[in-house]
């Protein structure tokens, strides 16, 4: 835990327990029982409450970020909250909505060194006044193979210390940049939505996506969309009317990378909303 903590948000600023508003009050602790000692386990808490089944005491860590991810998406009910890694670049918003196991988490972290400020790679909340994307910069959970291929990728890359047997495998996190950090408070709206998906040995594609279509991935990622009802329904639509659409496939990361800067540079979609023939970088 304290490893983590001190590596990931060692940029974040912090407040005083006693200074100012806080959402929600979390720990993550062992419990009070012989478990503290034999075969320790931690327990993560919101508000005194413990929503989950203890864990191996090891585990603290990716215990606190997903608890964390549980409180946002339960409770954080002010915004529109859909499933998808998040980047800026040039002013423009990337979402990168997709089901776990979709390469979402590897490609978000490979942009996000290579220019693209990172928002996310969870969660893009969504004003639902203005539409901007609020940005959450935390660290990027990477999975099994995508930690080496992460590594191999940036052998800068900061990254705690793999945790190893998680009901996700072996987990570590990477770290946000200073600059993503510190300009948490700068919001941008959507510019693309693009559904990536990682497929071992595939060309790198870039395909156009039918708004139709696009809209249904998009509601089919988001958490809440039918708590706001109407209001959710026209703010996706939105979304998809303002963004250029596109099913991505890619197994190589720095093609991935290069297509994504012709993307932001305007060489790919000049307009959003622009259906052109499938691309290779």
């Amino acid at each position: 835990m304290a490893e983590g903590l001190a590596l990931h948000y060692r940029h974040h600023p912090c407040q005083p327990a006693s200074e100012g508003f806080a959402d929600f009050h979390v720990q993550v602790r062992g419990p009070k029982s012989i478990r503290r000692w034999i075969r320790p386990q931690v327990l993560f808490y919101i508000d005194g409450e413990s929503p989950f089944l203890p864990m191996p005491g090891h585990q603290g860590y990716p215990m606190l970020e997903w608890g964390l991810n549980w409180c946002i998406t339960g409770l954080c009910h002010q915004y529109l909250t859909i499933h998808a890694g998040v980047l800026e670049r040039n002013g423009r918003v990337l979402i990168l909505p997709a089901p776990p196991g979709s390469g979402k988490s590897t490609l978000t972290a490979a942009l996000s060194m290579r220019g693209w400020r990172l928002l996310s790679d969870e969660l893009a909340l969504i004003d639902m006044d203005s539409g901007l994307v609020v940005p959450m910069p935390r660290p990027v959970s990477l999975k099994n193979e995508s930690i080496e291929v992460i590594r191999a990728f940036e052998p800068k890359a900061v990254m705690n210390t793999p945790v190893p047997g998680t009901n996700k495998g072996t987990v570590a996190h990477l770290s946000a940049s200073a600059d993503s950090v510190n300009r948490y408070p700068e919001r941008a709206l959507p510019g693309w939505m693009i559904l990536p998906k990682f497929e071992k040995h595939a060309p790198t594609r870039l395909e156009p996506l039918s708004k139709p279509r696009a809209f249904m991935e998009l509601a089919n990622n988001s958490f809440n969309h039918n708590i706001h009802g109407e209001r959710g329904f026209a703010r996706l639509t939105k979304i998809i009317e303002q963004s250029a659409c596109y099913r991505f496939t890619y197994s190589r990361l720095d093609e991935a990378v290069t297509l994504f800067e012709r993307l932001s540079q305007g060489a790919i979609g000049l307009q959003a909303g622009e259906a052109p023939e499938p691309l290779q970088p």
